[in-house]
């Protein structure tokens, strides 16, 4: 019981330091947006590719985001990706050897995260929630490739924010049909049978199978005349 009373202490006494140091976290947080604010305003026209960091240089997606960065720089666009390997490192070195400008918004990671050497511009961040904001407040466009938990989450997120406007109409594209299909049928299937989505819902994006036809239905998208400026913050 003892040992336990003291435990016990120590811990509170932890918790009180970490109390102290807690509120100059806002300013870590502050220096983040502003240094990115910063930085990715200066920037032009970009689309934001995401995908597995994990997938490798011989596979079918790695060589198609490769395609998309090439087509993406031969129209004007630059390339936001994660910064890491991966699909990220596919679309950046494409749009690299093709003549455009690429920007990687880099994070800390405990593994995988290995910044890939074709980022015309790297930011770096502690926070995942600050590095979303600069992907979602400067693309002007989204391509999102196979992936696990993190490319999930950042592909409903921005769903969500465009379903709830909070963030302007943009397109967003899914590339990948054997991957996406499944998730899209339960989608349809699933949460849109039982009411829980609006049938304008699925509407919020595109399924493609090519860089070649996520290009054209991006490029459509933008000549139709639609703003593709953002309006979150």
């Amino acid at each position: 019981m003892e040992k336990a009373i003291v435990n016990a202490k120590n811990y509170t006494e932890e918790m009180r330091d970490f109390t102290k140091d807690e509120p100059w976290r806002i300013f870590r947080i502050m220096a983040e947006f502003v240094e990115s604010f910063e930085v990715m305003s200066k920037e032009g026209p970009a689309i934001t590719v995401f995908g597995s960091a994990r997938t490798q240089p011989d596979e079918k997606s790695y060589k198609d985001a490769f395609k998309m960065g090439q087509i993406l720089a031969e129209n004007g666009y630059g390339v936001i990706t994660g910064g890491g390997p991966g699909i990220m490192e596919a679309a950046h070195k494409g749009c690299h050897e093709a003549g455009g400008h690429t920007v990687g918004l880099n994070i800390e990671l405990p593994f995988e995260q290995v910044t890939n050497p074709y980022q015309s511009t790297g930011i770096n961040f502690h926070y995942f929630f600050t590095r979303k904001v600069c992907f979602l407040k400067y693309s002007v466009g989204f391509v999102v490739y196979p992936g696990g938990f993190g490319t999930l989450d950042e592909l409903f997120e921005t769903l969500t924010l465009i379903q709830t406007e909070k963030l302007n109409s943009l397109p967003i594209v899914l590339v990948g049909k054997k991957f996406w299909g499944p998730m899209i049928d339960w989608i349809k299937n699933t949460m849109l049978e039982d009411k829980r989505i609006s049938e304008t819902d699925m509407n919020l994006f595109f399924l493609a199978d090519s860089a070649e036809e996520a290009s054209k239905y991006i490029l459509d998208y933008h000549h139709q005349g639609l703003k593709p400026n953002v309006k979150m913050l």
